[in-house]
């Protein structure tokens, strides 16, 4: 059953003075909502609507309307999930329409394929930006910004638009092993955060409370690690592992690889089982309209990028992935 978590004024002001201090307010924003106003759509709306902020909301995901409204209303902001903006980069009418008015496209909720998001910077202009965050910790943990793709790009470090950023100010964010301790830069761990956006708890569940905020820090269920610059990169849900031949495997980085075939629009890695493996590792593939793969070809790329033992062992070809 779902855990209710108990989100306080304090998380809210925390968010929005975050938002603010990140991606300042330069005009009367005009905000589309595309994703359900229930979840990180709706949150976006807050720092909005003082600012005199407008929200267009739209009934509908379809990518050729939304492409639409982005240019019928001057839109300045709007949130998407990785997989909404894969669809946009796919239609045919995503080269006719004018995206000049947007400020920031706002991208969060899961791992985002790099190739697909410097598409993206070229199609939309250097304004997207990503945040990180959970209903527990008001969705901006930590920050990528516009001028931290740019300069990605621009440095020759593309190996950072895998990045959520850097912690938010007003927030705390370390990487902790599963005995309490604190790791240095460069080692894989449990994402921490303490701030003023941590929940005040789940709602009536006091030992799932407990086993959230042990030693004292709000535990994510992430697995991350920071690199020496400060930027920290998720590495997976730590319930996703996939453990086979005796290795820890995670989908995130088999599916980056997946992401960048020309044939790809979408996949989900997963662990099922295996009488020789424990777990065996399988990709679930939906690939562009009128585009061709095989199962061989993602093989290889994969082994290619990552070796044997990470490669999936087979390949789902499916029409659309189910999605809630």
């Amino acid at each position: 059953r779902p855990k209710g978590v108990q989100i306080t004024n304090r998380n809210i002001e925390t968010m929005n003075a975050i938002f603010w201090a990140c991606m300042p307010v330069r005009s009367p924003p005009v905000h589309l909502m595309v994703a359900p106003m229930t979840h990180a759509a709706g949150v976006c709306s807050f720092p909005l609507l003082p600012y005199g902020g407008t929200n267009i909301f739209m009934g509908t995901a379809d990518p050729g309307a939304i492409l639409a409204a982005i240019e019928k209303h001057r839109v300045t902001h709007i949130y998407m999930p990785p997989t909404l903006i894969y669809m946009l980069l796919a239609h045919p009418d995503v080269g006719r329409y004018d995206y000049g008015s947007l400020q920031h496209l706002v991208y969060a909720s899961a791992p985002m394929s790099v190739d697909k998001l410097v598409e993206a910077i070229r199609v939309f202009g250097p304004v997207l930006t990503q945040t990180y965050g959970q209903a527990e910790a008001c969705m901006i943990a930590t920050v990528f910004g516009r001028e931290d793709h740019v300069a990605a790009l621009e440095s020759n470090k593309r190996h950072r638009l895998a990045s959520c950023g850097k912690v938010s100010p007003l927030m705390r964010l370390e990487i902790m092993s599963d005995d309490g301790r604190l790791l240095p830069r460069g080692e894989r761990g449990e994402i921490v955060l303490r701030g003023g956006l941590v929940m005040k708890g789940y709602y009536k569940n006091p030992q799932a409370t407990a086993e959230a905020s042990a030693f004292g820090w709000h535990h994510t269920g992430d697995i991350g690690v920071i690199d020496e610059d400060g930027f920290v990169y998720i590495v997976d849900r730590k319930k996703d592992m996939i453990i086979t031949g005796g290795f820890n495997v995670f989908p995130s980085e088999i599916e980056q690889v997946l992401w960048s075939h020309p044939a790809v629009q979408d996949c989900a890695v997963i662990g099922v089982p295996d009488e020789k493996w424990g777990e065996a590792v399988k990709a679930v593939v939906e690939l562009k309209p009128g585009a061709r793969a095989n199962a061989d070809e993602l093989i290889q790329l994969t082994k290619e990028k990552l070796g044997g033992v990470k490669a999936p062992k087979s390949v789902d070809f499916v029409a659309a992935l189910p999605r809630s």
